[in-house]
């Protein structure tokens, strides 16, 4: 059971300020000493970054597509574990979720499973009395849903103010801040939303004070905090990677084949502020994990058991990552080592497989393809037969070639920017065994680029993508699946598993 005080962010579309609000809210609200846990509903990768600046503990992420809802609650209180207050930002617009899919997997849906309260955060730039019948109809659309107040942005002056706070006297839900245009805290962004916290470090410090000084100026933080205390209590257990990756016994079977899809391919685990130049040999540290202490990536095993050094990719190319995949391979077994494709010219020592998540290689062309060293070693490693899981980000790196220059070349294919972004959730089934998942096994993830890969899918295809469309994607040959599809391990831990025990048997 968790009774962590929490309260979400949401606003009526995409654009509101909702990053803004919820990052600033956590950045003051652990500036007056609070331990403070940042969630972010949906599978987005870059605003977790920010919250974790914000706050000293990685951001994590509640989907409930990608995970099913019944894992909301309790992946949220593995995260809030030992916290004083969460912060939950929400995805679009309040009930804006899967295409096709009702509720499933909108910032409401969330509330309702966290039964945490909702503040809105309005554009009000353009308008002044219409607010309150925006207000009221969010408010009063899905009566499960609880509004405890409003957080008006991009307020132009006094009297813009004082015209929005007597139209909302009304309405019943009250005014917790009011912040006025303030392009300091602006981030920069490009072909795929914010640029990552890795990329631009000092920068994104600078960011993050900003938005805490403004809504620590503008917004009742104390009001907040009380309203966060009205969320109802969780039941269940928070989620367990230990528990989660133990092998099935009868009195705990398997996820049955029609139950919520389980996950494929993991995603780089990162460090907070990217990986700084260091001497050959040092590792990067791997973020922090619940608790707000590091993760060691070195799990508890019986003495003398042979533990496989999994490499994950991270630095500034690959940023994208769960945090729940690293603490998996470590439950399963696993040392997990990360290391920069950037700087490092070798995989870590023992590496015996090798994960390469998400981020933005395309912007990094040069420099990957520079480093002819690593991009032989990890060409070596998947000779061998080694387990090698990519994704998208990952996938174009074991291509032959990206916008023309030479990448690691283990598959037979090219990748190119592309000017059509690709975006959304799929659902898919593996066509074939591979290191993650028997053929057969459904899945269900999402994809989210601006980039071509030709041919698609290779003679294996990783997946057979069932919707929205159906088509074939993907590579699977030897130890290596490749796809652009990202998923989320927590749905089927046993990816981990089986994926630490191809390490010891390849």
């Amino acid at each position: 059971m968790s009774s962590v005080p929490r309260l979400v962010v949401a606003a009526p579309s995409s654009g509101s300020g909702k990053t803004t609000v919820a990052t600033g809210l956590m950045a003051a609200l652990a500036g007056r000493g609070l331990a403070v846990s940042p969630h972010k509903v949906g599978p987005d990768y870059i605003d977790p970054g920010y919250h974790a600046l914000a706050t000293g503990r990685v951001g994590r992420n509640l989907d409930a597509y990608l995970c099913g809802a019944d894992l909301i609650g309790p992946l949220f209180a593995h995260g809030a574990r030992g916290c004083d207050l969460a912060v939950v930002e929400g995805v679009m617009g309040l009930y804006d979720g899967a295409a096709g899919e009702g509720e499933l997997a909108s910032t409401a849906h969330v509330a309702k499973l966290l039964r945490a309260p909702v503040v809105l955060v309005v554009d009000a730039s353009s308008q002044s009395r219409s607010v309150a019948a925006l207000v009221h109809g969010f408010a009063s659309w899905d009566p499960e849903v609880r509004i405890g107040g409003v957080i008006l942005n991009k307020v132009a002056s006094d009297r813009h103010e004082a015209l929005l706070r007597d139209a909302l006297d009304s309405s019943g839900v009250p005014v917790l801040g009011v912040l006025r245009r303030a392009p300091q805290v602006d981030t920069p962004s490009r072909h795929l939303g914010l640029v990552p916290v890795a990329e631009r470090r000092a920068e994104a410090v600078a960011a993050v004070a900003a938005m805490a000084a403004q809504v620590a100026g503008g917004c009742d933080l104390e009001a907040l905090a009380a309203l966060a205390r009205t969320a109802g209590a969780l039941s269940g257990a928070a989620w367990d990677p230990a528990e989660a990756v133990a092998p099935p016994t009868h009195d705990h079977p398997t996820r049955s084949a029609d139950k919520r899809a389980p996950v494929v391919a993991v995603s780089g685990a990162e460090a907070l502020s990217g990986h700084p130049t260091r001497p050959a040999g040092k590792h990067a540290p791997l973020p922090a994990v619940a608790g707000g202490e590091a993760f060691t990536g070195h799990p508890t095993r019986p003495a003398g058991k042979r533990v496989p050094v999994v490499a994950v990719a991270g630095g500034e190319a690959f940023t994208f990552s769960y945090a729940e995949h690293a603490e998996l391979l470590a439950a399963a077994g696993a040392e997990v080592v990360p290391f920069d494709p950037l700087r490092d010219e070798r995989l870590p020592e023992g590496t015996g497989g090798l994960v390469i998540g998400g981020g933005f290689p395309e912007v990094y062309a040069a420099e990957l393809s520079a480093n002819e060293p690593l991009r032989k070693a990890v060409a070596a490693l998947a000779e061998s037969g080694a387990p090698v899981a990519a994704e998208c980000a990952g996938l174009l790196y074991l291509c032959r070639e990206l916008d023309g220059r030479p990448m690691c070349g283990v598959l037979d294919a090219r990748a190119r920017m592309d000017e059509r972004l690709t975006l959304g959730y799929r659902d898919a089934v593996a066509l074939g065994d591979s290191v993650l998942a028997p053929a057969g096994t459904r899945m269900r993830g999402h994809e989210f680029h601006r980039t071509v890969v030709e041919p698609g899918a290779g003679p294996s295809p990783a997946w057979g993508m069932r919707a929205p469309e159906r088509r074939v994607e993907g590579f699977v040959q030897r130890g290596v699946h490749a796809s652009y599809l990202h998923t989320h391990w927590a749905s089927e831990p046993g990816v981990a598993r089986r994926f630490v025990e191809r390490c010891l048997t390849s």
